[in-house]
């Protein structure tokens, strides 16, 4: 019979496979694999000819300021909203037509097997009207170029380090500080205890304290559906 700890003992017992393992993954060769993805490409290629198109573009103001510091610290509720509302969406019958997303369909195989490397990446396909739609806010619904210019680029580095933050998690790469442990253990959770708990990714209980899905671990028993969400597999 399975006790309600099962998740946490599954986690310390990585922790310490990862401390013992022979296999050196070091940050090089995460990377190596890292970059044989589409996703970090295709946001670094954004992210390059953002940079680019600001330092043309020049008038430098406060506000380019502001906005890195606005987006920064918005950036752990943003991630939570998408992981809640759009990643774990749950499928909806509209008649004879199911309402899904390929966000969502990629990430319940996710959960189903969380160390697929391809599953852990953003779907190329999904990525590109993220992208336009970011060139549309950036460049149309800010007042000036040049601040659209630095929101685009800010949000460029956001994503990269979205990306290689959750790649590395779901690699056997040793957590060497307190902060990426705390960040790698609470994701750990949220795959391996609970799927309704822990939804940011690139911080530790950030949005999840505001928004209550922060609980003791000891206090949260084992979900049936963290690699099996909404039940809908057999």
């Amino acid at each position: 019979m399975k006790t309600p700890d099962q998740a946490r003992r599954r986690v310390e017992s990585d922790e310490r496979r990862l401390r013992a393992s022979r296999r050196n993954v070091t940050l090089a060769s995460a990377l190596a694999e890292f970059v044989k993805h589409p996703s970090p490409w295709m946001i670094s290629a954004f992210l390059v000819a953002s940079v680019v198109a600001r330092v043309w573009v020049g008038g430098w103001g406060v506000a380019d300021l502001v906005v890195p510091v606005v987006m920064v610290a918005v950036f752990p509720i943003a991630e939570w909203l998408i992981h809640v509302f759009i990643l774990h969406w749950r499928p909806k019958r509209l008649g004879p037509v199911t309402l899904d997303t390929l966000l969502a369909r990629k990430h319940r195989e996710h959960h189903q097997d969380p160390r697929d490397i391809p599953l852990i990446f953003i779907p190329w396909r999904a990525l590109i009207p993220v992208l336009v739609a970011a060139l549309v806010v950036g460049l149309v619904l800010f007042r000036s170029v040049e601040r659209g210019l630095t929101f685009m680029v800010v949000l460029g580095l956001l994503g990269i380090v979205y990306e290689w933050t959750h790649y590395l998690i779901h690699t056997d790469y040793k957590p060497k500080t307190r902060l990426y442990r705390a960040t790698w253990r609470n994701h750990r959770f949220h795959h391996y205890r609970n799927e309704h708990y822990w939804f940011t990714v690139t911080t530790s209980g950030t949005a999840d304290r505001l928004l209550q899905t922060y609980p003791d671990p000891e206090s949260v028993e084992k979900s049936p559906t963290a690699k099996n969400l909404h039940a809908l597999t057999d």
